[in-house]
């Protein structure tokens, strides 16, 4: 049995996640929503974050800023604190009982770009469990429906996927619940928890090599 793992990077917003959350909740599915700090602090858009914790939800840590990788070589060399750090207090009762950090890569491309070796010494010491990807199906990309047909595809090509798509109030998002009925007529298993070959840290544990994902000192 195919199995997939949902997850939403960039929120919340204020719409889009309300969208996204309805469309899980009409078919009692369950998912993680990696937030973006700069976001979360616009108008309304705590209260639905704290709508899909209360409904069940994952929540994360997706930087503060989203704006420069922390293995980027022009990153000040304490850019790690301020985007992991202070996101974590932003988030506050937010957060899991075991944090949950998604580094923001550029597009959804893993590299060397990704940490410096100081901000995976951070979030070991700080207990973190990092949450990668094995799916980026480009939902930002236009027709915008097209994201669907490689989302189908990247699940039909291995066993567990973990994706990741955005809830942004757009024309992407409102394919979700086609893309949701037409997974669960195929018969995929919808977890919560993500496949082991996407979590490097685990509370803290180095689970998988990393040398690939830093760069920097």
């Amino acid at each position: 049995m195919k199995r997939l793992t949902l997850s939403f990077d960039n929120g919340p917003f204020e719409e889009g996640t309300a969208a996204v959350l309805d469309a899980l909740a009409a078919r009692y599915i369950k998912a993680s929503f990696f937030l973006v700090g700069k976001q979360l602090a616009t108008p309304g858009a705590r209260a639905v974050a704290q709508r899909a914790k209360a409904e069940g939800h994952w929540i994360g840590n997706h930087t503060l800023s989203h704006d420069v990788p922390l293995g980027r070589i022009d990153a000040p060399a304490d850019h790690h604190l301020r985007e992991i750090a202070e996101m974590d207090a932003l988030l506050g009762d937010l957060n899991e009982t075991v944090p949950m950090f998604r580094p923001y890569a550029g597009k959804g491309v893993l590299g060397q770009h990704v940490f410096s070796r100081g901000a995976l010494d951070h979030l070991r010491d700080t207990g973190h469990t990092v949450v990668l990807w094995n799916s980026v199906p480009r939902d930002w990309e236009q027709p915008a429906d097209a994201w669907v047909a490689r989302a189908l595809a990247d699940i039909e090509a291995q066993d567990w996927t973990a994706i990741v798509l955005h809830d942004r109030p757009n024309e992407a998002v409102t394919h979700l619940p086609r893309f949701l009925d037409e997974v669960l007529a195929r018969g995929v298993e919808i977890r919560q928890d993500f496949p082991p070959d996407c979590l490097p840290l685990v509370a803290g544990e180095q689970r998988l090599d990393t040398s690939a994902l830093t760069g920097r000192d």
